[in-house]
C-alpha cells in the first residue's frame, strides 16, 4: 500500500513528493506504516488521512473506542493476526464480519481473515492508534504471551546446564542470553502487563521442575505464566543488570530500584533477590506515583474516623501511630497525612527503609543500616535539624521507640508505623519494647490500625442469597441481617475474572483520652483497652468492614478474609 498510498497522497496535495520521499526514508530505515509516520512525522493531521481513505476506497471511518465489541467477535481473529495486520473485528451481522482496518486495501489481510472465519468481511477504516488501544483493551494479554513464548521457543537457543545456585556458571554465556531480544521481550512484557493489570508486586520464583511469574493484584497472588525453565537465569540477570546489581553474586540476597517510563508516565521498582533451592527468586514491588492517594478524603475513611485523624496530624506534638501487616496501605495513609501539613512554614523530615515516593517539601532519608544509618540514628540527627514533624518508617525496637516517644514529649509531632493486629493491641506492644507505661501514656495521642479489602467489579456485580444466621454470626444485628443486600461480582474481563477490582480502606482509630491514658498507667490489658475505645466511639476493623459490606462495596468472604470477630 505505501507506494500506492504515497501517491494518491500527493496526487490530492494533501502532502508533497518531498514529504512523501521523507516518510519513506523513515520508513526503511525505521519501519512502521507509511501513514503512521506521516502523521508522526506532522506531515498530515490523522483524522484527515482517515477520512481520504474512507472517501478514496467508499468505507465508512471509525473510531474504535466508541464501539463495546463483544468478547464473541474478538475470538474470531487470532491476537497475533490482529496485530500483524493491524485490525480488529468490531462486529458480527449474520454471516457479515466487519473489521476496522488501517489498510483497507490490504486484500491479504481480508482474504485471510474470510478464509480463517468462513464470514463474509467487510471493511472500515480507523486510526492506527484506535486500533492499537482496542488490541490491548480486548486481547487477552494470555494471547499475546503465548505468541510471545512461541517466539522464544524457535529463536533462542539458551544451553544453561541445571546446577545448584551456589555452584559457578559461565557468566559470558549469560550476558550472552540477556541480551537476546526474547529475553528482553519478555521481561518488557512481563513488567508491563504488571503495570497495566495495577498489580503491587511481581513475583519471579523457581523451583524443581517448573518456572513460574506471578503478580498480586488487589492483595491476592495470581499465577500469569510459567516461562521456559532454562531461561530462569536468563530472565534473573536481566532483571537484575536493569537494577544495577552484581549479576555474579548468587549467593547472597540483593536490593536495587528499576525505574521505567510506560507510556508517559514513570514507574519505580523496588527489586529484591533471594537466593532458594534452586535459584534466586525476585520479588518486585510496583510504585507508580500516579497511583498515590494524598487527599485523605479519598482513601475511605468512615467521617468521624477522619476527623479523628485530621485533629491528631495537625497538632502541634503528640505521637500517631499506624498499625497492620505489610501492604495493607500504612505509607499511603502517613504519606497522605504528611500531605495535608505539607506547608512551607513547617520543616517535615521522615526516616524511610526504603523511601518509596519522592514527596516535594519534604527530606526524605534512605535508611543504610550497612553503615550504621539506622532509624535510631537518623531519629538522633533529627533532632538537631530544628523539626515540627517527624515520620520515621517502622519502630522496630527499644532505642527508636525512646527516642520517637521523647521527641513527641518535646514539642514534635511523630508520624510512625508498628506491626500490631488492631489499634489497642499498639499500647502492649510499646510496653513490651521496654517503653515506660507513663511515656507511652503521655506521648501517644492517636492509635489507628488499617487494612485493605477487595472492591467488587462494578462491571460483573451481582446480588447473591446469603443466610441472615451467617450474617448475624459475624457481626450484624438481625435488623441489619433481615434489611441487607448482599453482592458478589462473577468475574468479567475487565477485573480479570476475579470478581474484584480495586481495594477499600478499613480504618480502627483509636484516639487516646483521658480514660485511655489512666488505663495504660494502670496496666489494663488490651482487650480492656478496646472495650473502652469501642465505648468512646471507635469502630473496630470489623464493624468498618461490615459498613462496607452493608454498604455493597466488598464482599462476605473479603469481611471473613481481611477481619477477625470482635
Amino acid at each position: 500500500m505505501a507506494g500506492r498510498l504515497g501517491s494518491l497522497l500527493v496526487a490530492a496535495n494533501l502532502i508533497s513528493d518531498q514529504q512523501l520521499q521523507q516518510a519513506l526514508a523513515k520508513q526503511k530505515t525505521e519501519g512502521g506504516r507509511l501513514g503512521s509516520n506521516l502523521v508522526n512525522m506532522g506531515f498530515i493531521q490523522e483524522d484527515r488521512l482517515i477520512s481520504f481513505l474512507s472517501q478514496q476506497y467508499g468505507i465508512p471511518s471509525v473510531d474504535v473506542a466508541n464501539f463495546e465489541i463483544d468478547p464473541e467477535v474478538t475470538r474470531l481473529i487470532p491476537s497475533e493476526v490482529a496485530q500483524k495486520y493491524m485490525i480488529i473485528p468490531i462486529n458480527r451481522t449474520g454471516s457479515t464480519l466487519t473489521i476496522a482496518m488501517v489498510d483497507p486495501s490490504n486484500v491479504f489481510a481480508i482474504d485471510d481473515v474470510k478464509f480463517m472465519t468462513g464470514y463474509n468481511v467487510e471493511p472500515v477504516v480507523a486510526s492506527e492508534g484506535s486500533i492499537k488501544d482496542g488490541i490491548d483493551k480486548y486481547y487477552d494479554s494470555a494471547d499475546m504471551l503465548q505468541t510471545v513464548m512461541q517466539d522464544i521457543q524457535e529463536e533462542i537457543n539458551i544451553d544453561i546446564i541445571e546446577e545448584e545456585f551456589e555452584e559457578d556458571v559461565n557468566l559470558g554465556d549469560i550476558k550472552q542470553a540477556v541480551e537476546d531480544a526474547p529475553v528482553v521481550k519478555l521481561v518488557n512484557l512481563i513488567l508491563a502487563e504488571a503495570i497495566k493489570k495495577e498489580a503491587s508486586d511481581v513475583h519471579i520464583e523457581p523451583y524443581e521442575k517448573e518456572f513460574r511469574v506471578r503478580y498480586r493484584i488487589d492483595g491476592v497472588l495470581y499465577e500469569v505464566m510459567a516461562p521456559p525453565k532454562r531461561l530462569k537465569d536468563a530472565l534473573t540477570s536481566r532483571l537484575k543488570i536493569m537494577a544495577e546489581l552484581d549479576i555474579a553474586e548468587r549467593r547472597l540476597p540483593q536490593d536495587g530500584r528499576i525505574k521505567l517510563k510506560m507510556k508517559g508516565k514513570e514507574v519505580d521498582l523496588r527489586v529484591s533477590t533471594l537466593p532458594t533451592l534452586f535459584g534466586e527468586k525476585v520479588v518486585m514491588r510496583i510504585l507508580d506515583r500516579s497511583n498515590l492517594m494524598l487527599d485523605m478524603t479519598k482513601l475511605g475513611f468512615e467521617p468521624d474516623a477522619l476527623k479523628k485523624l485530621k485533629d491528631a496530624v495537625f497538632s502541634p506534638y503528640g505521637m500517631v501511630l499506624v498499625t497492620g501487616p505489610t501492604g495493607s496501605g500504612k505509607s499511603t495513609t502517613l504519606y497522605s497525612a504528611l500531605g495535608q501539613i505539607n506547608n512551607p512554614d513547617i520543616n517535615i523530615m521522615t526516616a524511610e527503609d526504603p523511601v518509596e515516593y519522592n514527596i516535594f517539601g519534604i527530606n526524605q532519608v534512605q535508611m543504610k543500616e550497612e553503615i550504621g544509618l539506622n532509624f535510631a540514628a537518623a531519629l538522633r540527627s533529627f533532632l538537631r535539624q530544628d523539626p515540627d514533624v517527624v515520620m520515621v518508617g517502622e519502630i522496630r525496637d527499644y532505642e527508636t521507640a525512646e527516642i520517637a516517644v521523647k521527641a513527641a514529649l518535646t514539642g514534635h509531632l511523630v508520624l510512625s508505623t508498628l506491626h500490631t493486629n488492631d489499634a489497642p493491641s499498639t499500647v502492649n506492644r510499646l510496653l513490651n519494647m521496654g517503653i515506660e507505661p507513663f511515656l507511652v501514656a503521655s506521648s501517644v495521642i492517636l492509635i489507628m490500625a488499617q487494612r485493605l479489602a477487595r472492591r467488587i467489579c462494578p462491571e460483573c456485580k451481582q446480588q447473591m442469597e446469603i443466610p441472615e444466621k451467617t450474617l448475624i454470626d459475624i457481626g450484624l444485628t438481625p435488623k441489619e441481617a433481615s434489611e441487607i443486600t448482599c453482592y458478589h461480582g462473577t468475574g468479567c474481563a475487565s477485573c480479570s475474572d476475579t470478581g474484584y477490582k480495586g481495594r477499600l480502606g478499613l480504618y480502627e482509630v483509636m484516639t487516646v483520652d483521658e480514660t485511655i491514658r489512666q488505663m495504660v498507667l494502670e496496666g489494663a490489658s488490651a482487650a480492656e483497652i478496646k472495650e473502652q475505645a469501642i465505648k468512646n466511639g471507635m469502630q473496630s476493623l470489623r464493624m468498618a468492614a461490615l459498613n462496607k459490606l452493608k454498604a455493597g462495596e466488598t464482599t462476605l468472604d473479603e469481611v471473613l478474609r481481611v477481619t477477625f470477630g470482635d
